[in-house]
């Protein structure tokens, strides 16, 4: 049982900063369904994304844009009626909030009030610094994302690490900055150098998760489906599978077509 679950029964916005003020590493993880929720959050992980790589993992798409907002709501409903203890942060969907303030707000009320997400997240700095204000002025706390961004995909046209360029890294810094000052309680940065990660951790108060940004930052998050070997195609440096169950569930479910095809199930004692 870690140390975590022992200290705090519920996780809050609160709670987040807590842990980082004790050096104590926060951890996230991705969930779409109340199944996987559930098995999350009994295992103790502080925080549950419902990110938007539901457009890849659950849907099948190249990218992350596909995923609608009422598609969003749905898998965060979904995660929220399995939970007793993580925070549920649900990502704001592209199209939802980068053009307009107003529609920022709208997209995000909606997902508060339909799926009953504790927090929302965005991706990007000064230029949403607008959506994020009114956001947060309607009382939602808002958790940031820098770096490496997939819903500007097609900006970069690659996934390749961001901010290795002086210029790049600067304005990465000034948006942390901007993303504290606005008021944002936490802030993911994704694939970006190691050392540019640890310098942003230290000069913000509020609590910075990375992926793929090295161990100097106050918590990890992982695509739950990377992690545990479901998927098998993607291999980043950053990412740590601790089970293969591609492996694992492709032989259970050719010996379940074997068995089936044989007459072997049900036997005898698998019936009525």
């Amino acid at each position: 049982m870690s140390v975590a679950k022992k200290q705090y029964k519920r996780i809050t916005v609160k709670t987040l900063v807590d842990m980082k003020s004790k050096g104590e590493k926060i951890s996230m993880l991705t969930a779409y369904d109340y199944t996987m929720a559930k098995i999350v959050d009994g295992a103790g992980i502080d925080v549950i994304l419902v990110g938007d790589s539901a457009s890849n993992v659950m849907a099948g798409h190249e990218t992350t844009l596909p995923i609608t907002l009422d598609q969003m709501i749905y898998h965060a409903s979904s995660v929220v009626r399995a939970i007793e203890r993580c925070l549920v942060v649900v990502d704001l969907p592209f199209g939802s909030y980068q053009s307009d303030p107003k529609e920022a707000l709208r997209s995000a009320i909606r997902i508060m009030k339909e799926s009953g997400g504790h927090a929302v997240k965005m991706e990007g700095g000064k230029e949403v610094k607008e959506s994020i204000k009114r956001i947060l002025n309607a009382g939602i706390p808002v958790m940031g994302h820098l770096g490496l961004t997939p819903q500007s995909i097609y900006k970069f046209g690659t996934y390749t690490v961001r901010a290795k360029e002086e210029q790049e890294a600067q304005q990465l810094k000034e948006d942390a900055l901007m993303l504290e000052k606005a008021g944002c309680f936490a802030l993911v940065l994704e694939k970006i150098p190691a050392q540019l990660a640890e310098e942003v951790a230290k000069s913000v108060s509020i609590p910075v998760i990375g992926i793929g940004a090295g161990n100097g930052v106050d918590g990890q998050v992982l695509v739950t489906h990377d992690m545990v070997g479901m998927t098998h195609e993607f291999n980043p440096r950053f990412l740590r599978r601790y089970m293969n169950l591609y492996e694992e569930m492709t032989t259970a479910f050719s010996q379940y077509g074997e068995d089936v095809k044989s007459g072997d199930f049900p036997n005898d004692k698998e019936q009525y």
